[in-house]
């Protein structure tokens, strides 16, 4: 029996090198992100848009474009290059990120839910605001599900760890 049970101990999946080298790639855009979006001298252009659940933006004149996966900078390079295909002579695109996407807190944590996203933020933050522990909550090691690039992954993190908007963050239930 207790063979049985420390072999289950060793079955969890520590995270994986891309999980941890997406904490510090440039930020990817996906579904949820609001934009602040300025066209230098186009005051009709200039607005905030949110990143819809198939990945676009509905931008003025241009149309859809495709957010999900790109950064700030290839973002504004591409609204840019359609503005120039017959609406603007030299369109200066500008984004700011106005909201990241939420997190979710899930498992022994004070209130499990959906919560803003700040950059910076690391697991311990993401547990004070979701009201922090319960009695029974482990506190030594976490289980974040990540997207990326398209891939779900799920690994197991300390609670000094980053985490990234979009994140799922779980607290287990702690052995007694």
């Amino acid at each position: 029996m207790v063979i049985a049970t420390m072999s289950g101990c060793g079955t969890y999946r520590p995270a994986p090198k891309a999980f941890h080298e997406a904490t510090v790639q440039p930020y990817s855009l996906d579904s949820g992100d609001r934009l602040r979006i300025s066209v230098f001298e186009q005051q009709s252009l200039t607005n905030t848009y949110t990143v819809d659940q198939a990945g676009y933006i509905a931008f003025p004149l241009i149309g859809q474009v495709a957010a999900r996966g790109s950064t700030v900078a290839k973002l504004e390079g591409v609204i840019a290059q359609k503005l120039k295909q017959g609406f603007l002579r030299d369109p200066d695109v500008t984004i700011e990120i106005d909201r990241y996407r939420s997190i979710f807190i899930m498992g022994e944590v004070g209130q499990p839910g959906q919560y803003s996203y700040v950059p910076g933020m690391t697991v311990m933050n993401a547990i004070a605001v979701s009201g922090g522990f319960t009695p029974r909550a482990n506190q030594h090691d976490f289980d974040i599900t990540r997207n990326i690039n398209g891939n779900i992954l799920t690994g197991r993190v300390l609670i000094t760890d980053p985490i990234l908007a979009g994140d799922t963050i779980y607290v287990r239930e702690r052995l007694f």
